[in-house]
């Protein structure tokens, strides 16, 4: 294959130019009229990838434990059910801004390359987990955790590579096809997740593994470097103190919903409030160095722009929205809707991840129009018309009945991904365009890290409102259902004293709660057709859904709240009105 190599001019920023190379290959450069929609394609497969694979593993939990012989729900073993959880997602939230820093100093399509073939390694690794028990729990949390890593370098500079590739006149359409998909991939994950686990739980890393040799070999050969590269030194002590700190932060967020000390939940844990405090007090320490290095990691000064830092906002927020509801649903559906409509706890996952698919269209539909039209008319309504949207969402969400008609839920979920889709290539575009060209690959990871970092806190924060709202009625509900069934009182108190949230995990999970809460000992000492009564479909839901929509009420004001704050973020203008 014939190659030679040109020197052209490339903006460094707003108006500004800077030489870069190109390689030009007689099939397709990187200077073709195509290689852009090449660029489009092959990224789009790789963050689709990424972000399938966060929520695949989530909607597969209940048949991966089973395939590994473990209970997640007994106290012993919530440790792995939380790290399976959100491992991943922690892991990547620490890692995509050194690894965007990393593609301006080495080269983005370099990254991202590497980055393909870590996660196809990684997935066939994990489908051969040969233990079981802790030990086969601990293989999977420990590969998820590197497989994070090439998920890492796919998320980090995929932005970068497009906005690079694209020019700005085209630059939204791209960027919304590109986070519509990553979006849009965290929900059909639910609906793969559902439907492979069934036939067997290692299929669930298999499915990656096709789909990764292709990836990896077709992004080998046809990406090329098209950006600025900035040679220079890395930033160890910046590094080390972001990992530090934001690890420290998020694992005491997520610790903190576990039960401690007689209490529902564990931010009185002298380890919890240790992360918290000493995650807080490193990051500070972080943004100390950041000011101080000649060649940060974290460019603060990035910051100074107000349309950097208002994008990045409106973005931590509307992730934190965004997984909130996504949990929330996958409970509501799991462990009241469906039950109540004839399906099988052990059915669950997968008709959660079905009934779900209007919110995925939602993103689909308004995604690509969104990035066209934000080309034309401008980023910011858009924006913010989509988080105004997704308030408007949860508002009707929050006035449905628990039990409620499909059809309106549907039309509900539809118009949350709707108002996702419109807010999130804008979004992007704002972000990305507000930077120089050769922070563009830090400028990526930052972007993902407060996306990833707002799906981390989703989990603290709304499971932490769920069980707070259930802590007031739940243990009287429970008592008074349990006992009218003829269970002793003292074993009714007992299971309606436990934490709140043993029940949200075991409905999360497609587990049967009061099953599992009872236990077979108790449930063979009561007449038959009480305990059929109180393991059937019908009586957790309706024993709950009082106490779960109070929990709602919650929840979702939150969200609400925070959707309304992110489009306001979404306005403010950069240098220059940008």
């Amino acid at each position: 294959m014939a190659t030679e190599e040109t020197t052209d001019r490339a903006g460094t920023g707003a108006g500004g130019e800077g030489v870069r190379k190109r390689t030009r290959t007689a099939w397709m450069g990187a200077d073709h009229p195509r290689y852009k929609w090449v660029a489009l394609t092959n990224t789009t497969l790789g963050i689709l990838l990424a972000t399938i694979n966060s929520s695949i593993v989530l909607i597969s939990l209940p048949g991966i434990f089973t395939g590994i012989r473990l209970d997640p729900l007994q106290p012993a073993n919530v440790s792995y059910l939380l790290w399976m959880l959100m491992g991943y997602m922690l892991v990547t939230a620490v890692l995509v801004v050194a690894l965007g820093r990393l593609g301006d100093m080495w080269g983005r399509v370099r990254i991202y390359n590497a980055g393909f073939l870590i996660f196809t390694v990684t997935s066939v690794i994990l489908s051969l987990d040969p233990f079981q028990g802790a030990g086969g729990a601990l293989w999977l949390i420990g590969w998820r955790i590197a497989q994070a890593v090439g998920g890492a370098m796919l998320m980090a500079n995929s932005a970068a590579i497009l906005t690079d590739a694209f020019p700005a006149r085209q630059r939204g359409m791209a960027l919304g096809v590109n986070m519509v998909a990553g979006i849009a991939g965290s929900f059909l994950g639910l609906v793969l997740g559902g439907a492979l686990v069934t036939w067997n739980w290692r299929s669930v890393f298999w499915v990656n593994v096709p789909i990764g040799v292709i990836g990896t070999v077709w992004a080998y050969k046809s990406l090329h470097e098209t950006g600025v590269r900035t040679p220079g030194r890395m930033d160890w002590w910046g590094n080390l103190t972001f990992a530090v700190g934001l690890t420290a932060l998020l694992a005491g967020i997520t610790y903190g919903i576990q039960p401690y000390g007689g209490h529902t939940m564990g931010w009185t844990n002298p380890w919890v409030l240790a992360g918290l405090i000493g995650g807080v007090a490193v990051l500070a320490l972080f943004c100390v160095i950041e000011t101080k290095v000649a060649e940060p990691m974290f460019p603060l000064r990035l910051f100074r722009d107000a349309a950097f830092a208002g994008g990045n906002l409106a973005a931590l927020l509307g992730s934190i929205a965004r997984g909130g509801l996504q949990f929330m649903l996958i409970i509501w559906l799991q462990g009241i809707w469906l039950p109540l409509h004839g399906y099988d706890y052990a059915d669950t996952p997968l008709w959660a991840g079905i009934y779900m698919l209007p919110l995925t269209v939602g993103f689909l539909v308004a995604g690509p129009v969104s990035g066209y039209l934000s080309d034309k008319y401008g980023a910011r309504l858009f924006a913010a018309a989509g988080f105004v949207v997704m308030a408007g969402s949860f508002a009707g969400l929050l006035a449905l009945p628990t039990d409620f008609a499909y059809g309106l839920f549907a039309l509900l979920a539809f118009l949350n991904g709707l108002g996702g889709g419109l807010f999130a290539a804008p979004n992007t575009s704002i972000i990305m365009s507000s930077v120089p060209a050769e922070a563009r690959g830090a400028a990526s990871g930052m972007r993902a890290t407060f996306q990833n970092a707002g799906m981390v806190l989703s989990m603290g924060v709304f499971f932490s409102l769920m069980v707070a709202g259930l802590s007031g009625s739940l243990p009287q509900t429970l008592t008074s259902g349990l006992t009218a069934q003829g269970v002793p009182a003292d074993a009714a108190h007992a299971v309606a004293g436990l934490p709140p949230v043993g029940v949200l995990f075991a409905a999360f999970l497609g587990y049967n709660p009061i099953q599992h809460l009872l236990g077979g000992t108790i449930l063979g000492g009561l007449p038959p057709d009480n305990a059929a009564h109180l393991t059937g479909r019908e009586f957790f839901p309706n024993l709950i859904s009082q106490p779960f929509h109070d929990g709602l009420v919650v929840v979702f004001s939150l969200a609400i709240a925070m959707s309304l704050a992110a489009a306001a973020a979404s306005l403010i203008r950069g240098r220059g009105g940008r």
